[in-house]
């Protein structure tokens, strides 16, 4: 798979094999992996596993916990076959390992079954990446020991490429009808430029960014603390299908995993390290959506808030977050200019043109010295703009044809504000033009 991919081809795009498209009857999401990210070579930093190492490290996933420091340096140190030998009992325990512990892994393991399990996924059109894999995303070797030991997905997206230009966006569960509007229009936005929205699939900030990009028919993720044939939470089942029809469901729990408490904060540090950066849509101090910014800030990631109310506790959060050094935005273009590549710039951002933007710096400097109310004699006008009498009063003849001002006998004064396109406006509302003023 050497050489580099041009947007709209190979797996990024519904190509054959890991890569193919959306599911039937839904519509084909944009690629989120453009020519400008994907590099020359895709091809694993490590060795390809060997089915031995496939089902011992499917058997892990059963045996242990998402985000275990120490089982992922005893990975790291034994390899997958022999750690699993030692924590059912098959081999002499890994250094360290406590009684209650390998007590824990013995009784698991009563119930391993790796090839069920792959088995199980499959049928969902589901399967097993590894570290090595073609698919498996380099950016997670970020997290060290505490990475995934393997990931399960389920949909025919190609996970790495699309990795490479993704963006979480995060939030409150309970959230106002603020955060759910601004999630789901950032989840359109960021589909619409070409990027892949990852998030949590839960209700609130998640379910809206999932939706947003859904509807755009862009590219979506869900990680899931659970296993990928649980639908997590129960309201969501048909917006878990549809991510898994159009996009990528991926969790580290193996098929019928349940979720926990600690298994949603171990699951934000994935979210955090598969994507270029993090946004939070309302959030409180305790919620697990800074958990996920700051994992996402440490790994070198760019964090992001949307500002809210400062009278919501929903945006306390946020706003925190935005006091240690995270980057404000406002809208997916903004996102984008931030975490993509060069020349990807949101538009320029000003108020309207008003009739005196366009006038030469003469012009206006002349507009600035007529007096408000009965105006004033050229001589007043051409000492306040600090110009002679007769250049004066040609600019005074010229702004006179634009509308700006009128005379009065000797003297001179100003109009009813003024149109963009130079006419004057009925008359009846004082001028806007203040001597001094902008």
């Amino acid at each position: 798979m050497g050489g580099r991919r041009r947007a709209g081809e190979g797996p990024g795009e519904g190509g054959g094999g890991a890569g193919a498209g959306p599911g039937p009857g839904s519509p084909e999401p944009r690629c989120p992996a453009p020519e400008s990210l994907v590099p020359e070579s895709v091809e694993p930093e490590e060795p390809a596993p060997g089915l031995g190492e496939r089902l011992a490290r499917v058997a892990l996933t059963r045996l242990t916990e998402p985000g275990d420091e120490k089982v992922g340096r005893w990975l790291r140190e034994l390899g997958a076959e022999e750690l699993v030998r030692g924590l059912t009992g098959a081999g002499p325990p890994p250094p360290g390992a406590g009684k209650e512990r390998l007590a824990g892994c013995r009784a698991r393991a009563a119930t391993l079954d790796p090839r069920r399990d792959l088995g199980r996924v499959a049928g969902l059109g589901g399967r097993f990446l590894c570290p090595g894999d073609r698919e498996w995303p380099a950016q997670l070797n970020d997290l060290g020991d505490a990475r995934p030991i393997g990931l399960w997905a389920r949909g025919e997206a190609d996970l790495r490429l699309w990795a490479l230009r993704s963006v979480a966006v995060v939030g409150a569960r309970a959230c106002t009808d603020y955060g759910s509007y601004v999630s789901a229009t950032l989840g359109t936005g960021l589909a619409e430029l070409g990027w892949a929205v990852v998030s949590g699939a839960a209700y609130g900030v998640d379910g809206a960014a999932h939706r947003g990009a859904l509807a755009a028919g862009g590219a979506t993720l869900a990680v899931l603390a659970c296993g990928v044939d649980v639908p997590y939470p129960r309201g969501h089942t048909e917006l878990i299908g549809r991510i898994a029809e159009q996009g990528l469901v991926l969790a580290e729990l193996p098929p019928g995993g349940h979720p926990t408490r600690s298994r949603f904060v171990l699951r934000n540090r994935v979210i955090a390290a598969l994507t270029r950066g993090t946004v939070v849509v309302e959030a409180q101090y305790r919620s697990g959506s800074l958990v996920t910014a700051r994992r996402a800030r440490d790994l070198g990631r760019h964090t992001m808030g949307i500002p809210g109310p400062v009278t919501s506790g929903l945006s306390a959060g946020v706003h925190e977050l935005l006091r240690e050094g995270a980057c404000v935005v406002t809208d997916a273009a903004e996102i984008a200019e931030l975490v993509g590549g060069m020349g990807e710039l949101a538009p320029e951002r000003r108020g309207p043109v008003v009739p005196r933007d366009l006038l030469t710096p003469a012009l206006a400097a002349v507009l600035e010295a007529v007096p408000g109310g009965a105006g004033g004699d050229r001589e007043l006008i051409a000492r306040d703009a600090g110009r002679d009498r007769d250049r004066t009063l040609h600019h005074l003849h010229e702004l006179q044809a634009l509308g700006f001002v009128e005379r009065c006998g000797d003297h001179w004064k100003l109009t009813g504000p003024t149109s963009t396109s130079g006419t004057t406006k009925p008359p009846g509302r004082r001028p806007s033009v203040r001597r001094g003023g902008s």
